[in-house]
């Protein structure tokens, strides 16, 4: 078994994995499940584990599916918070189904996790911190919406719990599939750490540049709910450096493109090429970390992906 092929085995067990005698949680996972995804945090886990001296693919398989089912759980309800409707180029579960629903088969893609991990052992004390964390991230950053008290600090506080701490995770498990020593294991959740970060941050940039089209998602939704790292680095305004929304609620009422003034203000302002360059940033650590790390088989797809990430479009 190749790596695409191990993808392409993590895709069926995500899919068999939720199978259910309650049909809509069957249907609504499966809706989610097979539109698809950039699937990075499994393809990390797989090369770990490879670059480790890892030679049974089949191993890794069920651990990157939990790792992408938890992803996909959190998707779930995102778009419930965020009231989104389009999702990976379809319409979401909660547009198609309703929000009890989609709260409902967010938890139950959580709860399949479990039984993906029982037989890992103490890989599940990894995974239980990086989900841990993750819950903190998205709490937070509701909280700092709410209260509107987004700011570099909070923001990368944030970026580091709800995305960097599952890309951290990734690393780290294909490492401990493959029996590596604990600095080796460490170091590969310092790469993968850096790419989560490079990954959040220019997610946000692109919810305020991006093209919709590509992206499969509405852009703009993050900086109209004041998230996000154009919100979090833009020009401080006379409340100490909160970030104030309400230009884009306005221009929301009244535009037929209501983030096109607030998307220009942004570039002009330096924000945008700020959150660049803290993108940058991130992956010239990530680069570094794997520089601390002897010349391994797979290095170059590890490489491949920080570089990826900063130059994605969707």
């Amino acid at each position: 078994m190749n790596l695409e092929q191990a993808l392409d085995a993590v895709n069926r067990r995500m899919e068999s994995v939720v199978a259910s005698d309650v049909a809509v949680l069957e249907r609504a996972s499966r809706h989610i499940i097979s539109a698809g995804g950039k699937r990075v945090r499994p393809r990390i886990l797989l090369l770990t584990y490879l670059a480790n001296g890892g030679t049974d693919l089949e191993i890794a398989v069920p651990v990157s599916a939990a790792i992408e089912l938890v992803h996909t759980a959190t998707l779930v309800h995102d778009d419930i918070n965020d009231h989104g409707t389009m999702r990976r180029g379809r319409v979401t579960i909660n547009e198609k189904w309703g929000r009890t629903f989609a709260l409902l088969t967010g938890d139950f893609l959580f709860t399949k996790v479990y039984e993906l991990m029982a037989p890992y052992g103490d890989l599940n004390i990894t995974f239980a911190e990086a989900t841990v964390a993750l819950v903190e991230g998205e709490t937070l950053q509701a909280s700092a919406a709410k209260d509107n008290s987004l700011n570099r600090e909070i923001y990368q506080m944030i970026v580091a719990k709800k995305t960097a701490s599952l890309f951290r995770a990734s690393a780290m498990l294909g490492a401990q599939l493959a029996d590596a020593e604990k600095t080796v294991v460490d170091t590969y959740g310092e790469y993968g750490f850096y790419v989560g970060l490079a990954f959040q941050i220019v997610d946000d940039l692109l919810d305020l540049v991006g093209d919709t089209r590509l992206m499969g998602k509405q852009s703009g939704v993050d900086m109209i709910q004041g998230k996000g790292v154009a919100a979090a680095v833009s020009v401080a305004s006379d409340n100490g450096g909160v970030h104030d929304n309400s230009a884009v609620l306005l221009a929301s009422e009244q535009q037929i493109d209501p983030f096109g003034d607030v998307k220009r203000r942004m570039i002009e302002t330096g924000a945008v090429a700020e959150g660049q360059n803290m993108a940058r940033i991130a992956v010239l650590q990530a680069h570094a970390s794997l520089d601390k790390l002897p010349r391994q088989p797979y290095m170059d797809e590890l490489r491949k992906i920080v570089d990826q990430v900063l130059h994605r479009e969707k």
